[in-house]
């Protein structure tokens, strides 16, 4: 089998393939282009996104050349896969604004700079705008029959819920086939990397390109990436763990890796890092508690660099230890001023952004969850005032895991 696909394999990372014995005998003779979408409904991506990155980053690796898709123009549809309702439209100045922040994080994990393998980033709103309705059916929309279309998952679980599934939403699918024959026809890209919920899309795209122009193109799925505890990935109690720091510090998307669950570490290891497998495997009996530090490191290191990573793990060490001084520990800042406002632990809380519910603070506190410098704090009622402050200072913890130093201004 061929090394990319063996890799894929060994990781993880497969779960469906098209015509892939074809597929692996194309990628022994000759480098090509492959593609993945990305929605541009949000201003960052998150952890979910993470095993599609990878891949481009494998794609890289074995010196073949990715091709980014940025959805400026299918996310003004809305892809409906997975989904139970119509997605919120979004401004063009709002997807345009998220074009560029996703590009951004995207560039963290990619080699921009070798020539023969650095990423192509495009817009299918840049041939998808000029589209000539009658045309389109004419000449793309002939090739889908709706017999199909409803047999996809996609469109299929909507229907048999009775859930509103509008005409815009049932034509992403061809939408995301035609961007397969554009990137076919300009970039010569002959490969569609997606989540498994793609698979309909891709084989779609597979046989329009087949169809339209009789050349051989492929689909590759990943599966779901859930967690050992059975929650969807990238998700968690307190939010989504953003891959912007303006949206997540380096520190909380380290502790997110290091505080997975002991069963995910393998093979978040193989996923998630660039580690060989051999020596991944090689690490199996490690303590459970360095393996999960060096996945913290090397995750935080693959998307904020390898500083970042190292101040979250010793602000980690003095959040334990607490001993704050100098500490990397995530800080929020509050005026001397403010401090005669009376604020109490609630609001404390509230600014901090380690929580958002008054009532589930209020039941934090009564589970003895939350601490000032390491003493247990019932009294909701408490006052924040000086005395609480070490040298302008205080260490808040909600949980065991999650700690901000506040520091007076």
């Amino acid at each position: 089998m061929n090394k990319f696909l063996n890799e894929f394999k060994d990781r993880g990372f497969f779960y469906q393939c098209t015509s892939e014995n074809e597929l692996s005998n194309l990628l022994d003779k000759e480098k090509i282009n492959g593609y993945i979408g990305f929605d541009c409904t949000a201003e960052s991506l998150h952890v979910g996104s993470l095993l599609q990155i990878m891949s481009l980053r494998l794609l890289q690796k074995h010196g073949h050349r990715p091709i980014v898709l940025l959805g400026g123009g299918t996310t003004r549809i809305g892809d409906p896969s997975g989904k139970d309702k119509t997605r919120k439209i979004l401004s063009e100045k709002e997807i345009d604004k998220n074009i560029k922040s996703i590009e951004k994080i995207l560039k963290n994990f990619l080699d921009t700079k070798n020539p023969k393998i650095k990423p192509f980033f495009v817009n299918n709103y840049s041939w998808l705008k000029g589209l000539n309705y009658i045309s389109f059916l004419r000449d793309i929309g002939k090739h889908f029959t709706i017999n199909k279309m409803l047999s996809f998952d996609s469109v299929k679980t909507r229907l048999e819920r009775e859930q509103s599934l509008s005409y815009m939403e049932f034509n992403y699918m061809i939408l995301q086939a035609y961007d397969f024959l554009e990137l076919n026809k300009k970039k010569n890209c002959t490969l569609q990397i997606g989540g498994s919920d793609q698979w309909g899309n891709i084989v779609n795209g597979v046989e329009l390109i087949k169809r339209y122009s009789n050349k051989q193109a492929y689909g590759l799925t990943t599966p779901l990436i859930t967690l050992a505890s059975g929650a969807k990935m990238g998700k968690t109690e307190t939010g989504a763990i953003w891959l912007d720091k303006k949206f997540l510090s380096p520190y909380d998307y380290w502790q997110f890796w290091r505080n997975v669950d002991d069963r995910d570490v393998i093979k978040f290891l193989k996923i998630f890092t660039d580690l060989e497998i051999k020596e991944i495997n090689s690490l199996q009996n490690m303590n459970i508690n360095k393996l999960k530090i060096l996945l913290a490191n090397k995750t935080t290191e693959m998307l904020h660099g390898k500083k970042a990573a190292q101040n979250s793990e010793q602000a980690a060490k003095e959040a334990f230890s607490g001993d704050l001084h100098g500490s990397n520990l995530p800080t929020v800042k509050i005026k001397s001023k403010d401090l005669n406002k009376e604020i109490s632990i609630i609001d404390l809380i509230i600014l901090s952004k380690l929580e958002k519910s008054k009532s589930e603070i209020r039941r934090l506190l009564k589970g003895n969850a939350i601490k000032i410098n390491d003493k247990l704090i019932n009294d909701e009622k408490l006052i924040i005032n000086n005395k609480l402050f070490n040298e302008n200072y205080l260490k808040l913890s909600v949980g065991k895991k999650r700690h901000l130093k506040i520091v007076i201004n």
